[in-house]
C-alpha cells in the first residue's frame, strides 16, 4: 500500500515552497497521496493568487524518484546504521583533521527549524565555521549591502509599498516570470494609480516588454547608472538634506566617487551603453517622484560587484529620504522561500544565529544561550571557497541538505569530481536521482528527508513575514524531518541534552528566545513576542511580520527606518562609495560572447519538483540558449537548431532561441536542466563564478563564452509510458507529458539504425512503422493491445519534429484505427492546442491564435474567451506579442 495514502481531510493552510514571495496555499488532501491546490485568500502575500508553479503543486506530489530509505555506499541501510555512520564519520574526521575539516551546505528550501538545528550543531557543538547555503548564490550580496548601509540585514519595506508607489524600478529582475504574484500587484497599481514601471536589465525580458521605460544597459554597469542618478539628484537639488544631515554619514565621499564614475547624463549613457534620452528620462522620473520603490534581484546580486550594485541603489534612496515610507524604499526580492529564514538563524558562513556576527560579545552571548562547548569565533568559508576547499582536500566531510550544488554551483563539473575525494559525503534529500544524490565520495550516506506537504515548520518571505508550512501528507517510506535527523546525529555525538526537541514548535520557541536574548533593541531581528508560544498556538499561527518584540506591536512592523534610526553604533545609515563598474572580460577570439544565466517561468531550481508536472514541462521543454538575430546569423546557428555553448569551464548543447530582446554579444541560458533531465544541459558547469569580494556571491551573469552549431544526422522525439534511456552519445532532453515521459533527441545514427534499436527496445509489442530511409524520415508506434505504449518521429538533423499532436494521442486510453493511421502518417486527426503559453490553465498557442482570429483583439478579450492570462498573468507578455502577428495574418 502506498505510504502516502490517508483519509481525505479538510483544506490545510500552508505556504508555497518556491520563490521568496511566500504565497499562502490551501492544500486539500485527496486520500490517495495527492491534494487539491488553491490560493489562500486570507494570506497577505498573495490574497488567493498563485502563479503557474504554485497552481501546479498538486501535480508534483508523486513518489516517482523519491528517496524513501537510508543508504550507505549505495546499499539500503537502517536509520540506526546510517546515522551511526554519519556520527562516526564526523567524529573520526574531527579527531584526525580538526573540526574545521567538516562542512555543511544548506538550502533556502529548508524550514527555519531545520536551518536552526543544523547551524547550532555545526557552529556551536561540532565547532566548524564552514556552514554555508545556496542562498549565497541568491541573496548574499543584498545581505552585505544592507549590512554596510544599515548596520543590519534589514529589508526596510513591505509588499504594500508596491501598491502605494508611483514609480517602481525593477533592476536585474524578470519579475513577471520569477515573482509573478508581486508583478501582478505592480500591474494592478499601474491600472489603479498610474504607477510607472521602469525595468533595467541587459535582456529585454517579459518584464521589460511590459515596462513604461526599459533600459537595456550593458552587463555589469548598474553601479554607473545609479552613480549617475546620485549625481543628478544632487545637481537637481532633489536631496533630502535634513535626512542626510541628521541620519546618515559618508554622503560627501559617496557623491565624490559617483562623480568620478558618472559625472553627468552623457557620461552615464556612455558607461552603460544607453541613450542620453533614456538616461535622462529615468533620472527625471526618479527625481520628480516621491514614492519610488527600487526592487532588485539576481541580476544585481549574482555579480562580482553585487554588493556595490546594491549599495549604489540604496545610496539614492538614503539621499532622498525615500526609505521606510509608504510606497518608497529599496526592496530586495528574495529568490527562495526561506532564504530570509536562513539568514535569521545564521545559515550563511559569515553570520551567527539571530542576525549576530563575530564581535566577541556576540559570540559569548550565543555560547551562553546554547551552552555551546565549541562555539566558533570567526567566519567560515563561503560557498565558492568551500567547494574549492573540497577540491584541495582541506574539507574531508561534507553534509549537503536540500540542494543540488552539482548542478547549480558555478564550475559544477569540477565540484562533481571533487566530491569523489571526500572521506564522508552525506546528502539529506527528498529525491534519489538528483545529480548531487548520485555523486559519491569514499563513504556516501543518503538520508531520506521529508518533502513539501510532509514537513512542518516556518519560512520567512521577502517582506520579513513568517508563515507556516504545514504537513498534509503522511511521510512516505522512512522519510524524516531534517531537524530530527540532525538532532539524532547530535545525540550520537554526545550532545543529546541540547538537541532534545520534541517537535518543531520547541525549536521555534528557542529560535525566538535567542532573537530577544540580551537584545534591548540593538538588533533588528527580534521575535521575542512569540518566544513562549504554545504548541497549539504554533500549530494554528497566522503569518507574522518581524520585528515582533515583547514590547512592540502584536502584528509586527511593516516598515523600518522611517524614524532615521539604524542599527549602527551611532544609529546613522552609511553611504557607501562604490567602485567603478568592472565590466565583463573583454571579448577574445576563443570566447567572444558574454553568457548570462537565469530562470524560466514554469520551472524551479533543478526541476526535482516542477519537472514532475506535465503543465510546467510544456512551456520550455528543452534546455536552450537565447541569442540576438545578428549574432545567430554571424555564428551560423538558427532558431530551433542545436548549438554548443562553451566556456573555459565546460560546454553544453542547447536549443537555439533567436530573439530581438537580446543584446548583441550576449547569450542567455537557463540553469534548470540537470543530468537527470538532459544529456548536456548543465549550464551551471559553464559559469566561472568569480565571487564578489564583500559578499562572496559568485558571478553567474557574465561568463566569457563561445557558440557554434551542433550538427547531428537525425533529430526526433520519443514518447513512452515509462522513462527510457537513450544510448550514450545521443543528445536528449526529458520532459513529463500526460501519461508518460517525452524525450527530444538528436543522434548521428541513421533512420535505419534507429529503427533497429526501437524494434529491440519494444520487442514483444505490436509495432507499426512508416519509413522513408532515403530521406532520413521514420515514424514508429508500439501498442499493448489497444493502448499506445510508445511513439517516435525522426527527421533529418536540420529539422525538429513537433510532438504536440502526438502528446494528445498519447494521453488517450486507446486509439481508433483512423487515429493510428494519423499517428503514423504525422497528419493529426484532431487539432492539438499547440505549445503551451498559459501553464496555469493549460492553454496552448494554437488556441490563443484561434481566439484572436475569432475577434479577441486584446489581452482581456483573450482571457475572457479562453482563460489565458487570467491567473498569475505571467503569460500576458507572450499573449500581447501574439496579438499584432495574429491580426496581421488574419487581415492578409
Amino acid at each position: 500500500m502506498n505510504a502516502h495514502v490517508q483519509a481525505p481531510a479538510a483544506a490545510v493552510k500552508t505556504t508555497c515552497p518556491y520563490c521568496g514571495v511566500g504565497c499562502g496555499v490551501l492544500a486539500t488532501p485527496d486520500g490517495f497521496g495527492g491534494a487539491g491546490i488553491a490560493g489562500d485568500t486570507e494570506h497577505p502575500a498573495n490574497f488567493g493568487r498563485l502563479c503557474s508553479k504554485g497552481s501546479a503543486l498538486g501535480e508534483t506530489l508523486s513518489l516517482d524518484s523519491r528517496l524513501l530509505h537510508p543508504s550507505v555506499d549505495g546499499v539500503r541501510a537502517s536509520w540506526e546504521s546510517a546515522l551511526g555512520t554519519v556520527a562516526g564519520g564526523l567524529r573520526k574526521v574531527a579527531e584526525q583533521h580538526g573540526p574545521d575539516s567538516i562542512a555543511f551546505y544548506l538550502s533556502g528550501q529548508l524550514l527555519t527549524e531545520d536551518y536552526y538545528v543544523a547551524n547550532k550543531l555545526a557552529k556551536g557543538f561540532l565547532g566548524t565555521p564552514h556552514v554555508d547555503t545556496n542562498s549565497r548564490l541568491c541573496m548574499s550580496s543584498a545581505v552585505a549591502a544592507h549590512r554596510r548601509a544599515f548596520g543590519s540585514d534589514t529589508v526596510p519595506g513591505c509588499y504594500e509599498d508596491l501598491d502605494e508607489a508611483d514609480v517602481i524600478v525593477l533592476v536585474g529582475s524578470n519579475t513577471a516570470w520569477c515573482h509573478p504574484i508581486l508583478f501582478r500587484r505592480m500591474v494592478d497599481a499601474r491600472a489603479k494609480r498610474g504607477t510607472k514601471l521602469v525595468v533595467i536589465d541587459p535582456r529585454r525580458t517579459q518584464t521589460g516588454e511590459e515596462a513604461d521605460l526599459f533600459l537595456g544597459l550593458k552587463p555589469g554597469t548598474d553601479t554607473a547608472l545609479f552613480s549617475g542618478l546620485l549625481v543628478h539628484l544632487a545637481s537637481a537639488g532633489a536631496l533630502d538634506y535634513r535626512f542626510v544631515l541628521d541620519h546618515t554619514t559618508g554622503f560627501e565621499g559617496a557623491l565624490e566617487r559617483a562623480r568620478s564614475i558618472a559625472p553627468d547624463i552623457a557620461a552615464t549613457a556612455a558607461a552603460t551603453g544607453l541613450s542620453d534620452a533614456d538616461v535622462g528620462a529615468f533620472f527625471a522620473l526618479f527625481t520628480r517622484t516621491k514614492r519610488v520603490v527600487t526592487a532588485f534581484s539576481q541580476g544585481v546580486n549574482q555579480s562580482a560587484q553585487g554588493t556595490d550594485k546594491g549599495n549604489a541603489i540604496i545610496n539614492c534612496h538614503l539621499a532622498t529620504g525615500r526609505i521606510g515610507k509608504a510606497g518608497a524604499g529599496p526592496f530586495s526580492l528574495t529568490g527562495q522561500p526561506n532564504a530570509m529564514g536562513g539568514r535569521e538563524v545564521g545559515g550563511l558562513a559569515n553570520m551567527l544565529a539571530a542576525h549576530m556576527h563575530f564581535a566577541p560579545e556576540e559570540v559569548d552571548r550565543v555560547r551562553r544561550f546554547w551552552s555551546a562547548p565549541n562555539i566558533i569565533t570567526g567566519e567560515g568559508m563561503k560557498a565558492v571557497a568551500l567547494f574549492e576547499a573540497v577540491e584541495r582536500g582541506k574539507i574531508k566531510a561534507l553534509w549537503v541538505m536540500g540542494t543540488n550544488p552539482v548542478v547549480s554551483m558555478p564550475r559544477a563539473d569540477a565540484i562533481r569530481e571533487a566530491i569523489k575525494g571526500l572521506d564522508l559525503y552525506v546528502v539529506s534529500e527528498a529525491v534519489a536521482d538528483s545529480d548531487t544524490a548520485m555523486a559519491t565520495g569514499r563513504k556516501t550516506v543518503l538520508l531520506p528527508a521529508q518533502a513539501w506537504g510532509e514537513k512542518d515548520g516556518t519560512v520567512t518571505n521577502s517582506e520579513r513575514r513568517i508563515s507556516r508550512q504545514r504537513s498534509f501528507l503522511k511521510a512516505p517510506g522512512e522519510a524524516r524531518a531534517d531537524w530530527a535527523i540532525i538532532s539524532d546525529v547530535a545525540k550520537r555525538l554526545g550532545h543529546g541534552e541540547a538537541f532534545a526537541y520534541p517537535n518543531a514548535a520547541a525549536i521555534f520557541r528557542e529560535h525566538a528566545s535567542l532573537s530577544a536574548f540580551e537584545n534591548n533593541g540593538t538588533r533588528d531581528f527580534d521575535i521575542g513576542a512569540v518566544s513562549d508560544i504554545s504548541d497549539a498556538t504554533y500549530a494554528g499561527a497566522k503569518p507574522l511580520q518581524w520585528p515582533l518584540t515583547k514590547r512592540g506591536a502584536k502584528d509586527g512592523k511593516p516598515r523600518l527606518f522611517a524614524d532615521g534610526q539604524f542599527f549602527t553604533f551611532d544609529k546613522r545609515a552609511r553611504f557607501v562609495a562604490v567602485q567603478p563598474p568592472a565590466l565583463a572580460q573583454a571579448a577574445s577570439a576563443d570566447f567572444p560572447f558574454v553568457l548570462n544565466t537565469g530562470r524560466v517561468r514554469d520551472h524551479w531550481h533543478t526541476m526535482t519538483r516542477t519537472g514532475k508536472s506535465q503543465r510546467l514541462s510544456a512551456h520550455r521543454d528543452v534546455p536552450f540558449v537565447e541569442i540576438h538575430p545578428d549574432d545567430a546569423t554571424a555564428m551560423g546557428v538558427s532558431h530551433g537548431g542545436l548549438a554548443t555553448v562553451s566556456t573555459a569551464h565546460g560546454a553544453a548543447v542547447l536549443e537555439v532561441m533567436v530573439g530581438e530582446g537580446m543584446r548583441r554579444g550576449d547569450l542567455f541560458a537557463a540553469f534548470h536542466w540537470s543530468g537527470a533531465t538532459a544529456s548536456e544541459g548543465r549550464v551551471g558547469a559553464l559559469a566561472r563564478g568569480i565571487p564578489d569580494p564583500v559578499s562572496g556571491q559568485p558571478e553567474l551573469k557574465a561568463t566569457p563564452a563561445a557558440i557554434a552549431p551542433a550538427v547531428y544526422r537525425s533529430r526526433g522525439f520519443l514518447l513512452t509510458r515509462e522513462q527510457r534511456s537513450l544510448p550514450t552519445g545521443w543528445w536528449w532532453a526529458r520532459a513529463t507529458i500526460q501519461g508518460g515521459s517525452g524525450l527530444h533527441f538528436a543522434t548521428q545514427e541513421s533512420s535505419r539504425e534507429v529503427a533497429l534499436m526501437l524494434r529491440g527496445m519494444f520487442q514483444g509489442l505490436e509495432i507499426a512503422e512508416y519509413a522513408d530511409h532515403a530521406r532520413g524520415r521514420y515514424r514508429f508506434a508500439a501498442y499493448d493491445g489497444e493502448r499506445l505504449v510508445a511513439c517516435l518521429a525522426l527527421t533529418p538533423g536540420d529539422a525538429k519534429p513537433g510532438w504536440e499532436s502526438e502528446k494528445t494521442y498519447f494521453a488517450a486510453d486507446d486509439l481508433e484505427p483512423s487515429a493510428r493511421r494519423a499517428l503514423l502518417s504525422g497528419r493529426a486527426e484532431t487539432a492539438s492546442a499547440g505549445p503551451t503559453v498559459c501553464a496555469c490553465h493549460g492553454v496552448g498557442l494554437d488556441v490563443i491564435t484561434a481566439t484572436i482570429a475569432a475577434g479577441a483583439h486584446s489581452v482581456e478579450a483573450v482571457g475572457a474567451a479562453c482563460k489565458a492570462g487570467t491567473n498569475c498573468g505571467s503569460c500576458i507578455p507572450e499573449i500581447r506579442k501574439l496579438l499584432p502577428q495574429a491580426l496581421a495574418r488574419d487581415a492578409a
